[in-house]
């Protein structure tokens, strides 16, 4: 069965991508910092399905060597990485110029580095194997301005660029990547990001994660380019016109 790395595992939207994969018959990696919830995850998994593999990583990825970390852990564990879903990420408002001088950067690291230097380490051994999928969680409004949350849309514009461009080089290779664009979703994300005083992340406005991940699970296993849920018509018309 397919193998998928997901990162961000025990998040609200990285839990249900879990059960997702495994309801397909998929095995799964899951990536954390968080280890009593990973283990949590991990027995709720084998619970839910009791013929799947689970295996756990836990790894910091405001770390430098994060990626190195993880690699190197499901190097050790052995198995041949199908899917990778890169789904790790947190938010935070306020103003640019006051924000936390540390905390911008950890949010780059976690969101747009992690997520690169892991297709970098992981896509060698899909591109030798002819086959595989990438999913990168990004965010709908990612190509539109971010005022109070500039370095947030600016990892995330980063994750769907990205992903875009490589859906045209790893095409001819057999592998697929797909950019999933969630608007907000009905998780602990806007409150661990202090987020819940904007009008885009004010509680009740959000979309279920279940919607969120089978709609995006399923563009991932059709090769859709980009997946769009959960966003305003206006802002799903006007995303269209954008890479």
């Amino acid at each position: 069965m397919a193998a998928a790395l997901i990162t961000g595992a025990t998040g609200g939207l990285g839990r249900v991508l879990a059960f997702e994969h495994v309801r397909h018959g998929g095995d799964v990696i899951l990536v954390d910092c968080h280890a009593a919830k990973l283990q949590a995850l991990s027995a709720e998994l084998r619970r839910a399905a009791p013929g799947q593999q689970v295996e756990l990583v836990v790894v910091d990825f405001t770390a430098a060597d994060a990626a190195q970390q993880v690699f190197a852990a499901v190097q050790a564990v052995g198995w041949p990485v199908d899917y990778l879903i890169n789904n790790a990420g947190f938010g935070g408002g306020g103003a640019f110029v006051t924000r936390s001088a540390a905390r911008d950067p950890a949010m780059v690291q976690v969101n747009a580095a992690v997520p690169m230097a892991l297709l970098k380490l992981f896509l060698p051994g899909m591109v030798a194997r002819g086959h595989g999928r990438i999913l990168n969680v990004a965010f709908a409004a990612a190509w539109f301005p971010g005022p109070e949350q500039a370095t947030y849309f600016t990892t995330k514009a980063y994750l769907a660029a990205l992903g875009n461009a490589l859906w045209y080089e790893l095409k001819p290779l057999g592998i697929r990547v797909t950019t999933l664009l969630p608007g907000p979703i009905e998780t602990g994300f806007a409150q661990a990001g202090q987020l819940t005083q904007t009008r885009l992340f004010a509680p009740g406005t959000g979309v279920a994660p279940q919607i969120v991940a089978r709609v995006g699970y399923a563009g991932m296993m059709r090769g859709k380019r980009q997946v769009i849920v959960g966003m305003a018509w206006w802002m799903r018309w006007a995303a269209q016109g954008y890479p």
